[in-house]
């Protein structure tokens, strides 16, 4: 594989964009005799144009030599070993070159590989040229060595980069075996980046897309991260339905959208919408309000089932649905507990929003995941026009001052058909206070 090497004054790389921790890492391992390159996608997004959300580094050092260089490093991983620098919260991941794992012996604690060909353990090193080898995609086949400034490419990585294309390196299919998230990384890249993928590098994934069944659901959960809060969620969650990545992902929400409710789909765009417009504000989004919104369509559709098959009243089939969906979720994409009771009061909170009387409508202010389930329902409204009332409601309780809240909640609430709930007497009257029954004098006993 020959390289192409730009030197200093044939790109616009600067030290100034690489942050300081990175360059600490950089410089010491080149000070004691070793190679140092930035590497991958901070390269990468750097000659785009971008500013890099992290910097990894690799070197032919050893993650044990590393270790010696930096105490403030720890080795982490089981499949490749990986030298963390901490630097307190901001971390350099320093990788030592990776070989060719099929040259080696096969002690399983080196190199290791499933019937269906993915890579179990990869812990095999070797040179800059292998390494860039062992690389996904020819983007990111992308070295700047501090040595010299300059920016080495392999595979035809920068020609692509400035074409905008995204092909992976070797044959797709066996590397898509080899580690099957390459397929959604390959999605993550081309809508994060504007590029396009090639027709070889597409050809395979459709039909391997169920391969993704064997990924940890763990690492599935970070991927889903990547792919849904980098702030182009709504172009990447078109691209997974179009390579039938999608439902190995998400199989409850695929499974309600194949019988044809194209309502669920609709919502989660304008879920995807919604979030990429709050990252491209800097304004706070959270895993759980993206999980409620995904699995939304399984917990509805599932909530009406248990009504209908089981004789289950509203509640007790919603909390029913609520258990069934998530345990079954979190076979494919694990949701941590930190995350799923969020997602589960945002649920539960859309049947609390509908009953307004009394003190209820103060006491739900004061919840703590309110304005997340308060978003939701405003998001519900959009596609519903039964819920505008309501969203309409709540958005002006919020606003209103004491007095007027007091007024506003003993207003007749006009329900909307979905609720299921009329209006009482009650609601709109005070009620009369009840005259208590006279007492009758107690009786004298005789003396």
């Amino acid at each position: 594989m020959q390289p192409v090497v730009l030197t200093r004054d044939q790109h616009g790389i600067s030290r100034r964009q690489i942050s300081e921790n990175a360059l600490k890492v950089l410089y010491r391992l080149n000070k004691a005799g070793f190679e140092a390159y930035l590497v991958g996608g901070g390269v990468r997004d750097l000659l785009l144009g971008r500013q890099p959300k992290d910097f990894d580094v690799s070197t032919n050092a050893t993650p044990e030599q590393i270790k010696q260089l930096f105490s403030n490093c720890r080795l982490v991983g089981r499949r490749f070993r990986l030298a963390h620098v901490l630097f307190g919260r901001d971390v350099i991941e320093v990788a030592t070159f990776r070989g060719h794992h099929h040259q080696v012996n096969t002690n399983k604690n080196v190199s290791s590989q499933s019937s269906e060909g993915m890579l179990l353990r990869d812990n095999v090193y070797g040179t800059i040229e292998e390494d860039a080898e062992r690389r996904d995609f020819t983007v990111n086949a992308l070295y700047y060595n501090i040595a010299d400034f300059s920016v080495v490419g392999f595979a035809n990585g920068i020609k692509d980069l400035e074409a905008r294309r995204l092909e992976l390196i070797g044959d797709p299919e066996t590397r898509y075996r080899e580690d099957p998230v390459r397929m959604i990384r390959a999605v993550r890249f081309s809508a994060k980046l504007g590029l396009t993928i090639s027709p070889r590098t597409e050809a395979p994934i459709q039909e391997l897309a169920p391969l993704l069944s064997d990924i940890p659901p763990a690492r599935l959960f970070e991927e889903t991260l990547k792919l849904f809060l980098a702030g182009h969620g709504l172009e990447t969650y078109r691209q997974l339905q179009q390579y039938g990545l999608f439902a190995p992902l998400f199989p409850e929400a695929a499974e309600v959208m194949g019988k044809g409710n194209n309502r669920y789909g609709r919502f989660i765009e304008l879920a995807l919408t919604n979030t990429d417009e709050r990252i491209a504000q800097d304004m706070r989004v959270t895993p759980a309000f993206l999980y409620a919104a995904l699995l939304w369509g399984p917990v509805e559709t599932r909530t009406q089932a248990f009504m209908n098959e089981g004789g289950l009243n509203h509640y007790d089939a919603f909390m029913l649905a609520t258990d069934d969906v998530l345990g079954r979720q979190v076979k494919a994409v694990a949701i941590p507990r930190r995350f799923s009771s969020v997602v589960r009061d945002i649920w539960q909170l859309q049947d609390r929003l509908t009953k307004r009387n009394g003190k209820r409508p103060h006491r739900l202010l004061e919840h703590p995941k309110f304005r997340a389930g308060y978003d939701f329902l405003l998001l519900r409204a959009e596609l519903d026009p039964r819920l505008k009332e309501l969203a309409e409601w709540w958005t002006e309780f919020q606003v209103a001052n004491p007095v007027d809240r007091q007024q506003q909640h003993r207003q007749p609430q006009a329900r909307g058909a979905q609720q299921g709930q009329a209006n009482t007497a009650s609601d709109a009257e005070p009620r009369k206070p009840r005259k208590r029954p006279r007492r009758r004098p107690r009786r004298k006993k005789d003396a």
